[in-house]
This record gives C-alpha cells, sequence and structure tokens, in this order.
C-alpha cells in the first residue's frame, strides 16, 4: 500500500464514530437493495424477531421495519450511533417494536435459536465473515435467515494498487463463489446472491461524504490525524472511481 496513506486501522475508533455519526448510513446500499434482500425472506410476522448486527444509526433497519411486522433489535459498539437509532425509531414511530441497544458483536445477548433473521449490511467484517457465520449461527432459529452484505471480489485479477488497499483494509475480502462456499461450509443454504449497484456506493455513500469531510475538517481544525483520516476516505472513494 502506499505509504502516503494510513490504514483505516490506524486510526482512533472515537474519531471514526465521530465522522461516520454525520452520515445517513455508515457504508453502501440503498432502500431499494434493502428491500431487495428482504423479498428473498419468507413468512415473517409480528411475532417474528430480527437483530441488525452493526447497525450503525440505523438507515437499513428503518426500512426493514417499514416493510415486515417483525421485532427488531439493533446492535452497534458504538454509543452515538445507538442515540441516532433509537431517535430515528422514534422519529418514524416505530419504537413500539424496535430498540437499539449499545453491545458488541463479539458478544449478542440473544439466547439460542432465539431469531427469526440476522441482519447485517456491511459491518460483518468487523468480526470477520467467516467468523460472524459460525458463531452467529446459534442464535437463529431452524429455517431462520441471515442476511448479510460482504466486500468481495468480482474478478480473478485486479489492478494493483486497488488489490493492495483492499487486502490492507480487509484481508478475508474474496470472491462471490468463495464467499457462498464459506456459507455452505458454516451450514447456511445460500437462498440468493447479488451484487450491489454503483449507485448504493456514488450516490447513497460516496456523495454524501463529500460535506461529510469538509463538516469533520471545519470541527477538527488543524488536527493532523483528521486530515490523515479524510484523505483515507478520499482515497477509497478515488480507487472506486
Amino acid at each position: 500500500m502506499n505509504d502516503e496513506y494510513k490504514s483505516i486501522h490506524e486510526f482512533d475508533v472515537e474519531l471514526i464514530c465521530q465522522y461516520f455519526a454525520s452520515l445517513k448510513r455508515q457504508g453502501p446500499g440503498s432502500p431499494e437493495v434493502t428491500i431487495k434482500a428482504l423479498s428473498f425472506i419468507d413468512n415473517l410476522n409480528d411475532k417474528s424477531l430480527v437483530a441488525d448486527i452493526g447497525c450503525g444509526s440505523g438507515g437499513q433497519t428503518m426500512i426493514l421495519a417499514q416493510h415486515a411486522p417483525c421485532n427488531i433489535t439493533g446492535i452497534d459498539i458504538f454509543p452515538a450511533f445507538i442515540d441516532l437509532f433509537n431517535q430515528n425509531a422514534e422519529k418514524l414511530g416505530l419504537q413500539h417494536r424496535m430498540k437499539g441497544i449499545v453491545k458488541s458483536m463479539e458478544d449478542l445477548p440473544f439466547q439460542d435459536e432465539q431469531l427469526d433473521l440476522i441482519w447485517s449490511e456491511g459491518a460483518i467484517y468487523n468480526i470477520g465473515f467467516e467468523r460472524g457465520l459460525n458463531e452467529w449461527r446459534k442464535f437463529l432459529k431452524t429455517g431462520g435467515y441471515l442476511a448479510v452484505s460482504e466486500g468481495t471480489w468480482f474478478t480473478e485479477e485486479r489492478p494493483a494498487e486497488i488489490e493492495a488497499f483492499w487486502m490492507d483494509a480487509y484481508p478475508e475480502i474474496d470472491t462471490v463463489s468463495n464467499k457462498v462456499a464459506q456459507m455452505q461450509k458454516s451450514g447456511y443454504m445460500p437462498v440468493a446472491a447479488f451484487i450491489l449497484p454503483e449507485n448504493c456506493w456514488m450516490e447513497n455513500y460516496f456523495a454524501p461524504k463529500v460535506a461529510a469531510d469538509e463538516l469533520f475538517l471545519k470541527q477538527n481544525a488543524g488536527n493532523k490525524i483528521a486530515e490523515e483520516f479524510i484523505a483515507n476516505q478520499r482515497h477509497e472513494a478515488q480507487l472506486y472511481t
């Protein structure tokens, strides 16, 4: 990786939290994609129990609650995200069947076979894809579902700069076929897999970060670490485009 850019792992987590709390979404996606993924899941009702693990401020979780009658628990390690999550639920009048709690995805507060659905958009990488698959499976009821988005390669060969960036940021990145094979090995039966459309990255993730970058730099004026962090974020966007 180019020495000009630090790995995101080198930055203080509170700094990262401050930045991402200013965004409606903390990762790529869209309401349409959330609804599409939900369409593959059967038999959710008002008794169904759902966990959104790594929910952030709940951009996707609110969509879930608006399109499925289930009861949802949002899990995130950052209190600032959970405060926003619960505020958003209340604004939408959904607080009676969804609640965010501060908890690590490594120490989930659920009983074995308690959940009908585990959801995790752009977050399972924090614990590791394979580890998350294996450790979370026990919380699912027989016939329950796991829906995740995961960083993957679409081709066997990539430009060297892009490969170096992502191997540094997430060494577990792999091809779609290998990710599906990992799910099968962990005891899941794959139902569907699809690639996020470009607008999930460009319009809903990178574009809002332009204003967030400027606000963050203004709030942290003179802070070299904050400047390096924004350089890291902008470098990721440049590699995508």
